[in-house]
């Protein structure tokens, strides 16, 4: 480049850290702008396990792989990382469902995804600490999959972020972009401060759709509120991410794990500040569930639950690229922001800065909307 380009970076989570820092590797000068501290919404509660089980559409399936790929690579040049781990994924279905665990497993055979069909006898020989008892019919083993803790992954990131120069701006407030005869030409924040730049990145998980509804375009948005519950230390051996009827559960950094499900979502309570409740006893309930997968049962405590939207395009598919209607001004949206955040930021920072569209992202382009 000729000249330093200017990107200004609206989201302090996943999404949005590993963009601005892809983009300060190629030279760029960024300003990341979060509307409270970073992590602070659906990165800070995301179960985030790295992944592209069952079936998807054939370009989300290689995006995700390509996700999981980048997290092997920096798993490899550490692997004694607590917070990011391989110990591979397990799932099965309610009782009367085996059918439906086969024709999922014929499936990721199908499309070249390691999957192993398991009887619950069996599961022991492949990944520890899981009380098959819990298992009524049988289970899938993807060995690929692994899990990363999100906030640890952002605090890694804005260490380079911070060495390279970027500009961290916490407590922005809402962020709106600005525009000037069509075109993204910065961001304002709520207190009115204005940071010019060449380009603007929204990445600001479930609030996306609003700010860019803001321009005059319309994003569906499909995001429900849910739920991530950490729970105190407890001594166990499992390595693998459990996705299970009634608790999905990964192991967490000190031997904590991190719960979460879908099926209280009805008893979750939004107020008109913007807050959530959620009954006690329906906490400890998921946490009960959990136990129950863990071999020996142990009691699990809950430390902390975080509550908020967890961010679902209307049409299920990731939302990436620039935006027709205001040139200059790009979003990243998706319900995988775990998987992708790595392969994400490294696409679009390239987009970026060189409006050079990716093939790999062609059909998540968000005037398919239009």
């Amino acid at each position: 480049m000729s000249s330093t380009k200017h990107v200004a970076v609206i989201g302090g989570g996943i999404l949005g850290v590993s963009t601005a820092v892809h983009l300060l590797r190629q030279g760029a000068a960024v300003t990341l702008l979060s509307e409270q501290g970073l992590a602070s919404e659906a990165t800070g509660r995301s179960l985030s396990w790295l992944n592209s089980a069952g079936e998807r559409s054939t370009p989300y399936h290689q995006l995700r792989v390509a996700g999981v790929d980048r997290y092997r690579t920096l798993f490899a040049a550490d692997p004694s990382r607590e917070w990011l781990q391989f110990g591979g994924g397990l799932m099965w279905n309610v009782a009367g469902q085996g059918a439906v665990t086969e024709a999922r497993h014929a499936y990721e055979k199908s499309v070249g995804y390691d999957s192993k069909l398991l009887a619950p006898d069996e599961i022991a020989s492949v990944t520890p600490g899981i009380d098959s008892s819990a298992v009524p019919e049988n289970a899938i083993f993807n060995p690929g999959e692994g899990w990363v803790s999100l906030p640890d992954l952002v605090n890694f990131l804005m260490e380079e972020f911070h060495a390279l120069g970027g500009n961290l701006v916490l407590n922005a407030g809402k962020v709106s972009v600005t525009v000037d005869g069509g075109r993204a030409t910065g961001v304002e924040t709520a207190a009115g401060d204005t940071y010019s730049a060449d380009a603007v990145l929204v990445a600001c998980g479930a609030a996306t759709p609003a700010v860019v509804k803001a321009l005059g375009v319309d994003i569906p948005n499909g995001s429900p509120v849910s739920m991530l519950v950490v729970t105190k230390p407890v001594e166990h051996n499992v390595t693998a991410v459990l996705n299970t009827p009634r608790a999905a559960v990964r192991p967490n950094p000190g031997n904590t794990f991190a719960l979460d499900h879908d099926w209280y979502e009805d008893q979750i309570t939004e107020h008109a500040d913007g807050t959530f409740t959620i009954p006690d006893d329906v906490v400890q309930e998921l946490a009960d569930e959990s136990s129950k997968l863990i071999a020996g049962n142990p009691e699990l405590k809950p430390a902390s639950w975080k509550i908020g939207y967890k961010p679902i395009p209307g049409d299920g598919e990731p939302v990436f690229g620039e935006l027709g209607q205001v040139p200059g001004c790009f979003v990243a949206f998706t319900h995988s922001g775990a998987t992708l955040g790595l392969i994400a930021g490294e696409l679009l920072s390239g987009e970026i800065l060189t409006g050079e569209k990716h093939p790999m992202l062609s059909t998540f382009r968000p005037g398919r909307f239009s």
